[in-house]
């Protein structure tokens, strides 16, 4: 009983704030209601459409207009630039009217409030894997809506994003000289964004903090690998040099060890002698 009384008295208020800019005349049925709302929408009246789609919403239960009153309502916070707000309303009408026509639509509608709210790069990106997540569902679902080439680039955009994010850590830990730590950053960009823009990058920076690692076979196996797969790419000049470079080193080091050995049989041999 309590929950009805507080129900009503939204309602009143709802019914109240919204006589400021449009007559309401009576008590309208719930599709002169929704045609008033409309009309409200188009003139971008968005405040007052708001209110009027949340009273279809609340007190014209079991109307057909329901599902529509919902996703205007999250269309309303959406031109209002509440992202937070139409998100929750887009998905307020995937759970409670999953038959709805409007479905996709809402779905789209959400992951796009996250993409919104998607910040750069640097900050958290907790708002971008939502989005992610929201076209990559909408697009397994819905692989032939009318948003799927927008929704894709969008996906690829966010993906890119990402991958920035582990890329330039990894450049951070690098010119720290934290090499391991680099490393792990450029094999996520390698194994999770192997189609962005950053992956080449990733390749070769893994490659030379492996060589200051002294991971020398490491390092040639992926700088080889580099230029077989981008031959064109601007580092590719740098990465056949660093291979002239392995092989300089791994020359010295041989060089090195030969030296050490003789002079190790000599002074055995002498040890012998005096003994």
């Amino acid at each position: 009983m309590a929950k009805r009384w507080v129900v009503l008295f939204s309602i009143g208020i709802l019914i109240i704030s919204a006589c400021g800019g449009h007559k309401i005349k009576g008590n309208p049925s719930a599709r002169e209601r929704f045609k008033i709302a409309r009309n409200m929408f188009e003139d971008e009246d968005y405040l007052d459409a708001k209110t009027q789609f949340r009273i279809i919403t609340l007190s014209y239960q079991g109307s057909t207009l329901m599902d529509s009153a919902q996703y205007y309502l999250g269309e309303c916070h959406f031109h209002l630039k509440e992202y937070i707000l139409a998100a929750a309303e887009y998905q307020k009408l995937v759970k409670m009217f999953p038959h709805s026509q409007l479905i996709d639509d809402a779905q789209y509608k959400a992951a796009v409030c996250e993409y919104q709210l998607s910040p750069k790069y640097s900050l958290d990106q907790e708002n971008t894997q939502k989005a992610i997540r929201g076209f990559q569902q909408f697009l397994e679902e819905y692989p032939t809506s009318e948003y799927r080439e927008v929704a894709t680039k969008r996906l690829d955009e966010l993906r890119t994003k990402l991958a920035r994010k582990e890329y330039e850590a990894g450049i951070i830990y690098y010119k720290m000289s934290y090499f391991d730590a680099a490393i792990v950053y450029f094999q996520s960009v390698i194994d999770k964004y192997y189609d962005t823009k950053y992956s080449p990058g990733a390749i070769f920076w893994k490659g030379q903090s492996l060589f200051k690692l002294n991971r020398l076979d490491e390092a040639t196996e992926l700088f080889e690998y580099f230029i077989s797969k981008y031959d064109q790419h601007k580092l590719t000049s740098k990465a056949r040099t660093m291979l002239r470079e392995i092989a300089r080193k791994k020359l010295d080091m041989l060089s090195n060890s030969q030296k050490v050995e003789p002079e190790n049989v000599s002074s055995d041999s002498s040890k012998g002698v005096r003994e």
